[in-house]
Parts: structure tokens; C-alpha cells; sequence
């Protein structure tokens, strides 16, 4: 422990700075969320001024997630190697500059318009990969098994809260000053936000404002305390032999059909979402934020639900894999309700069912934790990382497919049919593929590996 470290954790009363770090993580979070949704607000107005149709503006809002997919490996292959603390601190400042940029399109002529932005959004996307497999490693390290499904749901949750704060606030900036002032005001709030972040969060072995119970508190409760303080040794660093364990377990592979559902969800609503209430429902842009905020309402409290409930099995006496699969299947279950609206006439049934849809989508956010539970403690971030990527695919197809779908069909019912499906089948294979869940240790399987080289080295020196 590093002597700043150890001249603050002292005995008495236990602190509860875990809960203060996991705050920050929320509003970090929602930033995060509200950036990514910021042309989803503009678009109706992009569109227009640049003359750019469904198609298009499908390939708009998934430049953000292919960039996104391809960094989560290098983000995560960065956050073991240099911290959490480091690696979110720049993220945050990078993301929140490319947001800003956004405006700058206005300036281009409206052939070049759609190139200039789509670059853009691929760098948002690329800068902004390092933030949820960071904020499920700070997880990791600060809170203990008992507590993390309910950590992880509450700083997922802050997805939600993108939509019920930040979206009728930029609805309404749109609606006054222009679309450009969207991206301005939030790029501006999340370099404010940069600049505090190096000195409110740290590691549980640096943190000035711990004591001694707090520490063995969260330490014996399995917080991985020393995540960012003991350096791996060369066998454990990241490499090809663990990402190929990572690839091929079947509770990841269950988890990463889980998270691939998720995303579709996620990206439906934070980029076509509001244009269905606008061009399906006929709704005005100040409007469409204010009613999108009771569905992301209904998201937040499923989402809290998800890791308070998960949690309350596990001190029942439950197991993990029952604890962590009951609210991710009982929530997607809800959430493929969403093609109900199919069938809906009136504004307060479209509400209605959307609001029951996203707070199953929140119920069913628990992926994380499980890879919180289940990923080898030398290579979280990695772990974390490739659970994202894969995951997050679907922010790349959803936006896509709907375009040509809306194209093709001039409706949205088919986007619906096609984003509930996901849901079907990601509760399918939280069912029927994951099996138990258990952390893997792959210090066993460095060790033999070792054993069999050298097995391998002596018999070629007896031949």
C-alpha cells in the first residue's frame, strides 16, 4: 500500500466512500449516455438541413457504435495496463470534445455535411469505449460480492437518466437556440466534469478519504482492492490464450447474447426512438423529450430493481446463477412487450407499454455483474472489454436494419418486431446456455501451462 494510501486507512467507524465513488460513476455514466444521444435529438433537424433520409441517418447513428466495438479490446488491454483512473480521466475529456465538434457540421457544404459527420461520431465512439468496461473494473475494485449487483445496477441505471434529464433539456435547447447548441452545451458540461474527475476518484489502496473499516470491509467481501496497485506478472498479462478463454466459456458467450439484446434495446430508444414519436406519432420535438423521459423513468427504477433484487437473493441464500439469470429473464421477457405498440391507437397506451417494455430492459441489465463475478481477477478489464464489443454490435446493426426497415416499409412496426426478437432470444440464452456461474481462475491454468512446457523442454532434452 503506498504511504498516502496507509496514513489514511485508519481504525475506527467504517467510511463509506464506495458509495460516494459509485455517485460519480452515475453522473459520469449519464453523461456518457446523453453525448451518445445528442443526434437522436438534432437528427430531425440534421436531417432536413442537409437532406438526409432514413438510410442515412441509420448509417449516422451507427458510426458511433462501430468505433465503440472496435476500441472495447484495446480499451480494455489499456485499463489493465495503465488504470482506471487514468485511462476514464481521458476518455471523459476526449469524448466530451468530439461531442462539442458535432456542431461544427454546419459549417460544411451539404455534400460533405454527411462524411464530416459521420467521422465524428466514429471518434465519439472510439474515445467513449474505455467508460463502461472502467466503470465496471472500479466496480470490481471497490465494492464486495454482497453489494456489486446493486453497484452495477444503479451505475447502469444512469442510462436512463440520459434520456429522463438530459432529453427534454436538449429538446428544449433545440427547440430555442438551434441544434448546434445541443451538442455545444453538452460537450461543454463534460469538460467541466474532466477537469474535477482526477481528484474524486482513486483506487481503494490510494484513497485519502478511506479508513482501515471500509477497507477490510469491502476486502473481505471480495472487492479487488489491489487491482490497480499490484501489477500482473508476464504470464498474467493480457494475451491471446485468455481472450481465446474469454471467447469460448459458455457463460460468457450467454452473457454476450445477453448484452447483444441489450444494445439493441439501448440504441432503439436512444436514436430511433424519438423519431418514431415524431414521424410515427406526430409529436413536436419539445414534446418528444418530455414524454420519452417516462419510459427512461420506468428504465431507471427496473434497473435499480435489477441489482437491489439480485442482491436480495444472494443474502436469501440463493445461488449466484439464480440471483443473477431470475431478473435478467423475467426483464427481457417484459421488455419484448414493446411490440405491443404495434397495435396501440392512443399516446397514453404508446407510454404505457414502452414504459413496461425499458423497465424490463432495466430489470434485465445484470451482465455486468456477472462479468464482475465470473471474469479472471488478472484481466478485468479485457474480460470486460470483449463482453462489451460483443455486445455492443447491436448499437451497429439496430440503428442500420431500422433504417432500411423505416426505407423499405415507410412504418416503424417492423423495427419493433425486429428489437423485441432480441429480447426473446437473449432470455433463451440466459436460460438454456449460460450454466452455474463461477469466477474463472485461470492462476490454475497459468501454472499448469508452465508445467507443461516445461514437461515439453525436458523430454525434447532427453530425445
Amino acid at each position: 500500500m503506498n504511504r498516502r494510501g496507509a496514513a489514511s486507512i485508519q481504525d475506527g467507524r467504517p467510511t463509506r466512500i464506495r458509495y460516494w465513488i459509485l455517485s460519480v460513476l452515475f453522473i459520469v455514466t449519464a453523461l456518457n449516455y446523453a453525448d451518445r444521444a445528442t443526434l437522436s435529438i438534432a437528427g430531425p433537424a440534421v436531417s432536413k438541413a442537409f437532406d438526409i433520409g432514413p438510410i442515412g441517418l441509420g448509417y449516422l447513428f451507427s458510426a458511433f457504435g462501430w468505433s465503440y466495438v472496435l476500441g472495447q479490446i484495446p480499451a480494455g488491454w489499456l485499463l489493465d495496463r495503465f488504470g482506471s483512473k487514468l485511462i476514464y480521466g481521458l476518455s471523459l475529456l476526449s469524448w466530451s470534445m468530439f461531442t462539442m465538434l458535432q456542431a461544427s457540421i454546419g459549417m460544411f457544404h451539404p455534400a460533405n455535411a454527411f462524411v464530416a459527420l459521420f467521422v465524428i461520431r466514429f471518434f465519439l465512439g472510439l474515445v467513449e469505449s474505455a467508460a463502461c468496461p472502467a466503470n465496471n473494473r472500479i466496480v470490481a475494485a471497490w465494492f464486495p460480492s454482497a453489494e456489486r449487483g446493486a453497484a452495477t445496477s444503479i451505475f447502469n441505471s444512469a442510462q436512463y437518466v440520459a434520456v429522463a434529464f438530459f432529453g427534454p433539456l436538449m429538446g428544449l435547447v433545440a427547440a430555442h437556440w438551434g441544434w448546434q447548441y445541443i451538442f455545444v452545451s453538452m460537450g461543454v458540461l463534460g469538460v467541466l466534469i474532466a477537469l474535477v474527475w482526477p481528484k474524486v476518484i482513486y483506487d481503494p489502496k490510494k484513497d485519502p478519504r478511506i479508513n482501515r473499516g471500509e477497507f477490510d470491509f469491502i476486502t473481505e467481501g471480495g472487492a479487488l482492492t489491489d487491482l490497480d496497485s499490484v501489477k500482473p506478472t508476464a504470464a498474467q498479462r493480457p494475451g491471446f490464450r485468455m481472450l481465446k478463454k474469454v471467447l469460448s466459456n459458455r457463460i460468457f458467450v450467454a452473457a454476450y447474447i445477453g448484452q447483444y439484446a441489450i444494445a439493441a434495446l439501448t440504441y432503439f430508444f436512444i436514436t430511433w426512438f424519438p423519431m418514431y414519436l415524431m414521424h410515427e406519432r406526430g409529436m413536436p420535438v419539445a414534446k418528444v423529450g418530455f414524454v420519452a423521459a417516462i419510459p427512461a423513468i420506468c428504465g431507471f427504477l427496473g434497473g435499480l430493481a435489477c441489482g437491489f433484487v439480485s442482491d436480495a437473493f444472494l443474502k436469501h441464500g440463493k445461488s449466484i446463477s439464480f440471483a443473477r439469470k431470475t431478473p435478467f429473464i423475467t426483464g427481457m421477457l417484459l421488455a419484448a412487450t414493446m411490440v405491443g405498440c404495434n397495435f396501440a391507437t392512443k399516446e397514453w397506451q404508446i407510454v404505457a407499454i414502452m414504459a413496461l417494455a425499458f423497465f424490463g430492459k432495466g430489470l434485465a441489465a445484470i451482465g455486468w455483474a456477472v462479468i464482475s463475478d465470473t471474469a479472471p481477477k488478472q484481466i478485468t478489464g479485457l474480460a470486460g472489454g470483449v463482453f462489451n464489443a460483443i455486445g455492443n454490435i447491436g448499437g451497429i446493426v439496430t440503428p442500420i436494419v431500422s433504417g432500411y426497415i423505416i426505407a423499405k416499409t415507410g412504418s416503424y412496426a417492423g423495427v419493433l418486431v425486429f428489437v423485441a426478437a432480441h429480447a426473446l432470444v437473449s432470455a433463451a440464452a440466459y436460460a438454456f446456455l449460460m450454466g452455474p456461474t463461477r469466477r474463472l481462475d485461470l492462476g490454475v491454468e497459468v501454472q499448469q501451462s508452465h508445467a507443461t512446457e516445461r514437461l515439453s523442454s525436458n523430454e525434447r532434452g532427453t530425445a
